[in-house]
């Protein structure tokens, strides 16, 4: 009876509690949304409700795990997602005229999601074994190496919203452990110039029949009906016009719950997915759009203040990492619904319809607590 009790106590201090009752706000608000987008009797509901189990679930037994373990394990997990996705680019299922999916046959997987986890643990992992006092070029080059090969596989697929993803949550991780601020501002003028370029010339870029390359017809229809919804309104521009349109009419207080005529006169397409904060705020309106992202602000830096406090290197850039995945996730998809950002399907953390972007949350909080939680032994009374 002791050692169960024990036991019991052992599995209850593992939590943060702190961010577990923030993830549980918001799942709260996401099932309470996704009841509104599609009703309680919709597959979806219940599907979305047992995918929040199962995240939960998956968060505990990642918190459990002892860190060292799951250090020893980066390379070998590293090593296999990216054997998965070299089986999704020879032997991979196209949908939609993308090939992302692979079928093995007892189960049919996404592993670009796996990366937004392995990657940023891969490169924890080798800053906190080979790293020196200061970054040197090679460390660079070897961390640049193991961010690009996942990251162009998943172009190829292509998925460009997971692969920028990936990317973004791999070079936080080379940020964090020492990269120069200002070797980015070169990049960030670019970027800058290059912006104003495509806004300048947009009228030539986004002609019919205009080839720009390096991107597919797709994804240049995304860009260029950012920057102008209008010039198909029935077409590429409906989603990013419907949800601009669902946004504004929520006002300061929204239409109330469920009486959200943009949502429930099917005029949202993706409401249950990319989409579900235009329901969101036509709902609930300017404030309820606030207290969401408050929310979001709250986890976000709790994670920061588990990586502020991190007892190892490894800890430390994970978790930085991640509370940056959570940033990118939700900067993403509110931009994009907003239209400020093109669609690339990025779901929203907790809101979005979806059980491998949930499963993914579930791991990445699970890791936070497991961090938050660990003592080298060195520390240990």
């Amino acid at each position: 009876m002791k050692r169960l009790m024990q036991w019991g106590l052992r599995a209850i201090t593992i939590f943060d509690w702190p961010l577990l009752c923030l993830l549980l706000l918001l799942a709260t608000l996401g099932l309470v949304v996704m009841h509104s987008a599609v009703g309680s009797t919709d597959w979806r509901f219940a599907d979305q409700s047992r995918y929040f189990v199962v995240a939960f679930f998956v968060m505990w037994i990642v918190a459990v795990i002892p860190l060292p373990w799951i250090m020893r394990l980066t390379p070998y997990v590293y090593a296999f997602s990216i054997i998965l996705l070299l089986g999704v680019e020879f032997h991979g299922e196209t949908s939609k005229g993308a090939k992302r999916w692979l079928d093995l046959g007892v189960a049919r997987i996404q592993p670009s999601e796996m990366l937004k986890i392995t990657v940023p643990l891969m490169l924890a992992w080798y800053f906190h074994h080979y790293q020196g006092a200061k970054m040197k070029l090679m460390d660079l080059l070897i961390a640049g190496v193991l961010l690009a090969i996942p990251f162009l596989l998943i172009v190829r697929q292509p998925d460009l919203g997971t692969a920028l993803l990936v990317f973004a949550v791999g070079f936080s991780v080379i940020y964090f452990a020492g990269l120069s601020f200002w070797l980015l501002v070169p990049v960030a003028i670019a970027i800058t110039v290059g912006l104003g370029l495509v806004l300048y010339y947009e009228d030539t870029l986004c002609a019919p029949g205009f080839d720009w390359i390096v991107l597919h017809e797709y994804q240049k229809g995304r860009v260029c009906t950012l920057l102008n919804p209008g010039m198909d309104p029935l077409g590429k521009g409906f989603h990013t016009i419907q949800s601009m349109i669902a946004v504004g009419s929520g006002g300061v207080y929204g239409k109330g719950y469920m009486m959200g005529t943009q949502t429930h006169l099917d005029f949202i397409p993706e409401r249950t997915t990319d989409f579900v904060f235009a329901v969101f705020a036509e709902e609930f309106g300017l404030y309820g759009g606030i207290m969401l992202l408050v929310l979001y602000a709250l986890v976000i830096i709790r994670g920061l203040s588990i990586a502020a406090h991190a007892n190892n290197t490894f800890g430390r850039l994970v978790a930085g990492a991640l509370a940056m995945m959570m940033f990118v996730y939700v900067f993403v998809n509110i931009g994009m619904v907003t239209g400020i950002l093109p669609v690339v399907g990025v779901p929203l953390p907790f809101m979005s319809y979806g059980g491998t972007a949930l499963l993914t949350l579930g791991v990445a909080c699970g890791l936070l607590m497991n961090i938050h939680r660990y003592k080298p032994p060195s520390l240990n009374p």
